[in-house]
């Protein structure tokens, strides 16, 4: 494809994906793209899936229920009856013909229509402490596991805490369980001693499947270079999300910012080691869509948290951020403007296809098959 036809291709995929079905192309018209989402959520209507475009995804279908710590502070927990329920109804949303359907091999991308669908939880309090809770999971068709989300788990010591700490012993025995099933392990919230312990141990390739680098914003949400090559040199990959307060200081958030992120990844990492992850629901950070992308006051839904971790004394909370999104990809059409960033900026096709795709295709179908 010439530069000019893929630039008119880019800049009309996010409207036709949105109205065309999903199926295989007509004779002489384009292959579609393959993108694939690091992390998302199934969205209420899952004729989202369709409208964002996307192949393949991996989706957090845990359920969380809130609650407060003795300081006050609001954590958020995951227990077993609740996954179980949710897994099971995740399932059978997704049996059913339709826009997006349950993977169980990265091999399995692109093999039907629709998003192949690679089932997630945002932490291991699930497994409590009974390891075989995590062949059970796999079997209902829970793919990648999560250590911990903000705190720490029985598994692994989380981001957002006071003192950081890494992999429990239960935490070592359950990622050998882990590898052992070919449960794909993501170390997203997790402290610096969970990322790099969790990559020299496991045996296969790990992700963390949404998240930001630390050299640019300095917070423990954030990945410093130290993990990213760790994940990369082990055939594991990254993926940075949409939370722009993650993404850059600057007052304003900008697809730029976005794309300082994907940068700073590879010069790091390596092409191979990057894609894209969301984090908010499939059609944008719902508040923010709601105001019309209006950070200044979005922001202000997220202050009372961040107030908060600030009193409990987290490191990287000193500081107030200002925006949540970054408004052109808070849309149901982020891929195809996220494409069109690439583009523009100067990225080649290829490296585009591996950043919008290609390596989550690759990283899913080492561990997964």
């Amino acid at each position: 494809m010439t530069n000019t036809s893929r630039r008119a291709f880019l800049a009309g995929a996010g409207a036709a994906l949105a109205s065309a079905a999903v199926g295989a192309p007509r004779a002489g018209t384009p292959r579609p793209p393959l993108w694939i989402d690091g992390l998302s959520f199934l969205p209420d209507n899952l004729d989202d899936v369709r409208a964002a475009g996307l192949s393949a995804m991996i989706a957090d279908v845990s359920r969380v229920e809130t609650v407060k710590a003795a300081d006050g502070t609001p954590r958020y927990v995951r227990t077993y009856a609740s996954s179980m329920t949710a897994i099971d109804e995740a399932v059978a949303r997704l049996r059913s013909p339709g826009p997006a359907w349950v993977a169980l091999r990265g091999s399995d991308i692109g093999t039907r229509p629709g998003c192949a669908t690679f089932l997630q939880f945002q932490s291991t309090e699930m497994i409590e402490t009974d390891l075989s809770r995590l062949s059970a999971f796999h079997a209902k068709g829970l793919r990648v596991l999560q250590f911990t989300h903000h705190n720490d788990t029985p598994f692994a010591g989380g981001a957002i805490e006071p003192r950081q700490t890494g992999l429990t012993p239960l935490g070592i025995e359950g990622l050998s369980e882990m590898n052992r099933l070919r449960l794909l392990p993501d170390v997203s919230h997790g402290s610096v001693p969970t990322m790099l312990e969790a990559a020299r141990r496991s045996t296969t390739p790990i992700i963390l499947s949404h998240g930001s680098a630390r050299a640019i914003v300095d917070h423990p949400r954030a990945a410093p270079d130290s993990v990213i090559r760790a994940i990369a040199e082990r055939g594991g990959m990254m993926g940075v999300f949409m939370m722009s307060f993650w993404l850059t200081r600057d007052s304003v958030p900008t697809p730029a910012h976005y794309v300082a992120q994907l940068r700073h990844v590879i010069k790091v990492g390596g092409i191979d080691a990057v894609g894209i992850a969301n984090d908010f629901p499939m059609a944008g950070e719902a508040n923010l869509v709601k105001l019309g992308n209006d950070n200044r006051r979005g922001v202000e839904g997220y202050l009372d948290w961040w107030r908060a971790m600030r009193q409990r004394g987290v490191p990287g909370f000193e500081w107030t951020p200002e925006h949540v999104v970054i408004p052109e990809f808070n849309r149901i059409d982020r891929m195809a403007r996220i494409a069109s960033t690439l583009e523009a900026a100067g990225f080649k096709p290829s490296e585009i296809d591996r950043i919008m795709g290609g390596n989550w295709r690759r990283v899913l179908t080492d561990v997964l098959g």
